[in-house]
């Protein structure tokens, strides 16, 4: 780099040396050892960041192409937009926060403290009174609480000085809620979004339930329970009628099959299942252990001939009954309630089984996709209690998983 400060190019050379030495062996060595780097790394932060306020004064940033000088900082010194922020925003505050900043360099509080000492400085400094900015409050805490603590905290500074302003940003934020949803290859769907704070605590509130492992043998990493959470957090508004009605009638997954597909015939085609790809017949078989069944007869040249009426499998008394007997999920070591199933076959009702009470149990969606996709059994004993039978081994010696997907019909 040109023009490099000497005392740079002696901190570089200080780091290449120190970085060169060999790390404490034993645990009380190591956390000493943390602390000080720590520190030290703050002290550099905030020299960083008295550069960065001072380079967003200048037009370099736009000299060079970029939108900002944050999209400059952020590209150029690889960091992410709210580090970058957070830079620029102690160096502009850092003579109205001296005993915050002495904090720091003695080691009290971190960096991390100063930034939002910084932010809530600038935000109360927009509001427009004429009252100075007391860091005091605000340093009292964060010596005492841990960042993510502190940042409430700063929250409630900011809504006392300017309680207009700030339900003005929770405005700003509802209104810049959006998501968007894009078909992939092979059918996948990407989910993109961005939720206000209170929005976010809505959905996470009722995703995080749904998203607990099921037993001890569930091994879904948190990313795919969340997914699988999603899904079933769908499925049971529209097995509720939760979902306001299009027409005449409530908002339903429509699958289209054949016979030959539905009693898994060789050489049948898959069913189309409306907004995504076809599926296989052992995703219809699933679907339809609890559904409403509608025939129709097509011609040769695929001309309707006939529509029959719409028969349901489980009737509703039957769901009821279900509901009271099972109580939940009747999978061995699941205890989803009863609210987040349905009704499953133990010998489907194409192959011949029953639909009535003996014949059926609640399964939550994962294991309901478990003994059809995944090639579970549940064996009934003569005592009436349900045994989970594994499939077989594949040639890589996995068992199937739970799936992400589960619907009505």
């Amino acid at each position: 780099m040109d023009n490099v400060p000497d005392e740079i190019a002696l901190l570089e050379a200080a780091v290449d040396r120190f970085s060169a030495q060999p790390l404490p062996g034993k645990g009380p060595g190591l956390a000493s050892y943390l602390t000080r780097v720590q520190r030290v790394s703050d002290r550099l932060a905030v020299q960083s960041a008295q550069a960065a306020a001072a380079f967003a004064e200048t037009d370099e940033y736009d000299h060079q192409g970029f939108v900002s000088p944050i999209h400059w900082i952020r590209m150029n010194c690889h960091m992410t937009g709210g580090a970058a922020a957070d830079r620029v925003a102690v160096g502009q505050q850092l003579e109205n926060i001296p005993e915050s900043h002495q904090s720091l360099l003695e080691g009290e509080i971190g960096f991390a403290h100063l930034a939002h000492t910084a932010r809530t400085a600038a935000a109360i400094e927009e509001t427009g009174t004429n009252r100075p900015f007391n860091e005091l409050p605000l340093l009292e805490k964060a010596r005492e609480l841990p960042v993510g603590r502190f940042i409430d905290f700063c929250h409630h500074m900011r809504h006392a000085a300017d309680p207009t302003g700030y339900a003005a940003e929770e405005v700003a934020g509802v209104e810049a809620r959006s998501l968007t949803i894009k078909t992939g290859e092979g059918g996948m769907v990407w989910l993109r979004g961005v939720l206000d704070p209170e929005g976010a605590a809505v959905f996470r509130t009722a995703v995080e339930p749904l998203a607990q492992r099921d037993g001890k043998e569930d091994d879904r990493n948190r990313d795919r329970r969340l997914g699988d959470a999603v899904v079933e957090l769908a499925r049971r508004s529209l097995d509720n009628a939760l979902v306001p009605q299009r027409g005449s009638a409530r908002p339903h997954l429509q699958v289209t099959t054949t016979l030959e597909t539905l009693l898994q015939r060789c050489g049948a085609p898959a069913a189309d299942l409306e907004f995504s790809l076809p599926i296989s017949a052992k995703a219809v078989e699933r679907l339809a252990c609890d559904c409403n069944v509608t025939r129709i007869l097509l011609g040769a040249d695929s001309m309707v001939i006939d529509v029959g009426r719409s028969r349901r499998v489980i009737t509703p008394a039957q769901g009821k009954g279900l509901k009271v007997r099972d109580k939940g999920c009747r999978f061995p070591g699941c205890d989803r309630p009863a609210r987040y199933t349905s009704g499953h076959h133990l010998v489907h009702w194409t192959k011949g089984g029953p639909t009535d009470l003996s014949n059926l149990v609640l399964l939550c969606y994962r294991h309901h996709w478990m003994v059809h996709e995944g090639n579970w059994q549940l064996v009934k004993t003569d005592g009436g209690k349900l045994l989970a039978v594994p499939p077989r081994l594949d040639l890589y010696g996995q068992l199937a998983r739970g799936p992400g997907v589960d619907a009505v019909m």
